[in-house]
């Protein structure tokens, strides 16, 4: 709306008016009214340029999987035995962590109190635990990636 048009909407709808009417109290809810579809049309505009730019992001996205998901499968490709013993390494390293999980928590329940007591025994149990917590993780991590690259047909559009 142009700013001359929300002042002539204001006089008709005053004019309109019976002289009994309170034209300030009419002219208030009527600037109102123009003032909140101004809003809610600023709002849909917004709202637009949002979806435009979360469509943008989706689509940045989608492109690095789709390069990373062609790449693996090109290695895939290229060493089929390596692919196939990541894969059972991953499996086989899932169970040994499932285990040193395991002995971790049921010492954390052993011996919680003097951990909690004990900022020694609580340095001692994270020297002891969180270095091989991380490397297992990043190694079964890696495995589990490039045991399970997926295959180039699968990973390639169709033109």
């Amino acid at each position: 709306m142009a700013g001359n048009s929300k002042y002539e909407l204001v006089n008709t709808v005053v004019t309109s008016v019976d002289s009994s009417s309170n034209s300030a109290t009419i002219t208030q809810k009527v600037e109102q009214d123009v003032d909140l579809a101004d809003l809610t049309r600023q709002l849909i505009i917004l709202q637009s340029k949002q979806n435009v730019l979360l469509q943008e992001l989706v689509n940045q996205i989608s492109a690095s999987q789709r390069q990373r998901n062609i790449e693996l499968a090109q290695w895939r490709q290229a060493n089929p035995v390596l692919a196939r013993s990541c894969k059972v390494a991953a499996d086989r390293l899932g169970k040994i962590q499932s285990e040193f999980l395991a002995s971790l928590s049921a010492e954390i329940d052993d011996s919680f109190e003097d951990l909690q007591d004990s900022e020694y025994l609580l340095n001692e149990f994270f020297d002891k635990y969180g270095p091989r917590i991380v490397h297992l993780n990043t190694l079964l991590q890696t495995l589990t990636v490039l045991g399970n690259a997926p295959e180039l047909q699968n990973s390639v559009p169709n033109s």
